[in-house]
């Protein structure tokens, strides 16, 4: 059992869910909420990234790729768990986590909104398919450069704006600030892996943005990534201030820019390790404390 959990990756699971805390404060402060829908969305949102850490271990373990790699240890590389298990394990965790979906859809719009009903039905498909394709496969889009393509649009846009339309079922364009946020920031961490493992991607063929920009413009790449997070969550507190301690998540910010500055004085890869738990908490730290402001 605790080599499922450690292949689980359970220091990934806090940034998984920010997009959910986010889109439930914006939810809020439009007046709604529920608490069975809230549940149901983590427990969705965690199941899409346990299955997406169990497809990357088996996805970049049968390809290779782990061989030198740094930081967590990957199970089915260092053949604790086989790729057979692991794939098993894959299709059971989808089948979990679709079943929890559907029952999201159904709470959030029973069976009066059909069409609702069928275009989160698809794009939990959708999200399951693209948990799996980014190192599984030949054509594995994270291997030619898209992954931060995928991860801004599942873990930003998707998660705060889907989750915000579960509860509201209407659109407000001011949410997909806060949206943009958390998926630049989401973009952020993974672009922090993607340098610490830059020549060991290389040596595998994966092509990644870092890959293909090289160290320095990657740093700005990632400069560009968090202050413009920071810039959009702020510009969507100016444009909707109501709560008198709305902008408490701020207090957030302070390690982010800590961390850039880190970052700028960077020379080994190596030691960028840390720094994708600093940056991943970060935005969670910044997303809860951004819902609690709703309550205070």
């Amino acid at each position: 059992m605790k080599h499922w959990i450690q292949a689980a990756r359970l220091r990934t699971l806090p940034l998984s869910i920010s997009g959910i805390l986010v889109g439930t404060a914006v939810a809020i402060s439009y007046g709604y909420f529920d608490a069975i829908t809230f549940i149901l969305a983590l427990l969705t949102t965690v199941g899409f990234q346990v299955l997406s850490n169990y497809a990357n271990d088996y996805g970049d373990g049968v390809k290779g790729t782990d061989a030198n790699r740094v930081g967590e240890q990957r199970l089915v590389n260092s053949g604790i768990i086989t790729a057979k298990q692991m794939k098993k394990a894959i299709v059971i965790t989808s089948i979990i986590t679709l079943i929890i979906a559907l029952g999201l859809i159904y709470r959030a719009f029973g069976v009066e909104n059909f069409g609702y009903s069928v275009l989160f039905f698809l794009l939990g498909i959708a999200s399951i398919v693209a948990a799996i394709k980014y190192t599984v496969g030949k054509s594995a889009y994270g291997y030619t450069g898209f992954g931060d393509l995928f991860v801004f649009i599942f873990f930003g846009l998707v998660s705060v704006i889907g989750s915000f339309f579960l509860y509201t079922q209407v659109f407000y364009w001011k949410v997909i600030l806060p949206a943009v946020a958390v998926g630049l920031l989401s973009i952020a961490v993974l672009n922090l892996n993607n340098m610490r493992d830059r020549e060991n991607d290389i040596k595998a063929g994966k092509n990644t943005i870092v890959v293909k920009l090289g160290v320095p413009l990657s740093k700005f790449y990632h400069y560009f990534l968090i202050i413009i997070s920071m810039v959009c969550m702020m510009l969507y507190s100016i444009l909707s201030f109501e709560y008198q301690w709305e902008i408490v998540y701020l207090v957030a910010f302070i390690p982010l820019v800590i961390h850039l500055i880190t970052v700028k004085k960077n020379t080994n890869p190596v030691l960028l390790d840390s720094e994708l738990k600093k940056v991943a908490l970060s935005t969670f730290f910044m997303s809860l404390l951004f819902l609690i402001g709703k309550f205070l």
